[in-house]
């Protein structure tokens, strides 16, 4: 196992805004290699989260540290093999391309400009490195934001919301250059609340909601938390609903216009099965179903105002691992 520090590592980040505490308490940890998912509807604090991370604002508590440094200790040494955009690129409209990413390169120093050619073949720009950006789309200007930080030739890459504002056309390419990326090393630290484009990339998530973290960890154990539910189809729902309901194991059963869902374990989903063929009940489909990202995600973030208590009324834990489960399987 290897001794070298996480990619980021926050513990107990504060930010307050006056009586607004914008992110409250937030631990998270990017390892090397993850493609890991910051997620949270709008004013959740994600910004304001990447930004402490970078240095930009001061934390009222708590510390981030990137590839073991604090940028507010060491300053740009740690920002040192990171590279990235919060909210959106700027460039001068009236340059090219090309020159925008050589007044990048002239910034950064060092060996930088030699990579604006292959950070431009990278991002699919080189044909229009000549174009003034300001007749790029906004797809083309945040390719070229990408472009700009691939001059640093970063070991961690934080985007904030870089498929913001795209057609289907433009998440389609963000996300698969986005996978190249990550495919050829770099650490991706992805702030969105596309959960498409999130369970297709990452396999680490954090999902805050009003500054607080509601889950931090793998998105596989995070789906898996809601294994033991089943789609029905039948010749006859309602029927099948109320044997459903009588039958032993058998939990949670609901009717809707796509059929009936219910929650069992494996035994029970089968005997059901038999008792509806017994019933004269035809079965078009029993599949078992797992819960999308995104309802997750509506589940962890639509809460009661009340702090301290989760949506259904429970009082909120300190074990926020915990947490997560136990909202999601309400």
């Amino acid at each position: 196992m290897s001794d070298a520090p996480p990619a980021v590592q926050a513990r107990g980040l504060v930010k307050r805004y006056g009586r607004i505490t914008a992110v409250d308490e937030v631990d998270l940890t990017v390892q090397a290699g993850d493609v890991y998912g910051y997620l949270g509807p709008n004013g959740a604090g994600k910004t304001t989260t990447l930004r402490m991370m970078l240095g930009l604002i001061t934390p009222d508590a708590g510390a981030v540290e990137l590839f073991g440094r604090d940028p507010l200790v060491e300053g740009v040494r740690a920002l040192d093999g990171v590279a990235g955009f919060v909210e959106a690129p700027r460039f001068y409209p009236y340059l090219t391309g090309r020159r925008n990413l050589e007044l990048v390169a002239a910034l950064d120093g060092g060996d930088a400009a030699t990579r604006i050619d292959a950070a431009l073949d990278t991002v699919e720009l080189a044909d229009r490195a000549r174009d003034k950006v300001g007749g790029y789309s906004h797809g083309m200007r945040q390719r070229l934001g990408l472009a700009g930080a691939l001059l640093r030739d970063p070991r961690l890459l934080i985007l904030d919301e870089p498929a913001t504002g795209l057609d289907p056309g433009g998440m389609r390419d963000m996300r698969l250059l986005i996978r190249r990326l990550a495919d050829a090393g770099i650490t991706v630290l992805l702030s969105s609340h596309l959960m498409a484009e999130v369970e297709e990339l990452c396999d680490r998530v954090v999902i805050i909601a009003s500054g607080r973290v509601r889950y931090e960890g793998a998105l596989d154990d995070l789906i898996a938390t809601t294994a033991g539910r089943y789609e029905l189809r039948t010749t006859d729902d309602e029927r099948a609903r109320q044997i459903a309901a009588a039958q032993r194991g058998i939990e949670a059963v609901a009717r809707d216009a796509r059929g009936l869902t219910f929650a069992a374990d494996e035994r029970a989903a089968t005997a059901l099965s038999i008792a509806l063929g017994e019933a004269g009940v035809g079965i078009a489909a029993l599949v078992p179903r797992t819960a999308t990202l995104e309802e997750l995600f509506f589940r962890m973030t639509e809460e009661s105002p009340t702090p301290g208590v989760t949506n259904d009324g429970r009082p909120a834990t300190k074990n926020r691992h915990t947490a997560a489960e136990e909202e999601v399987r309400a």
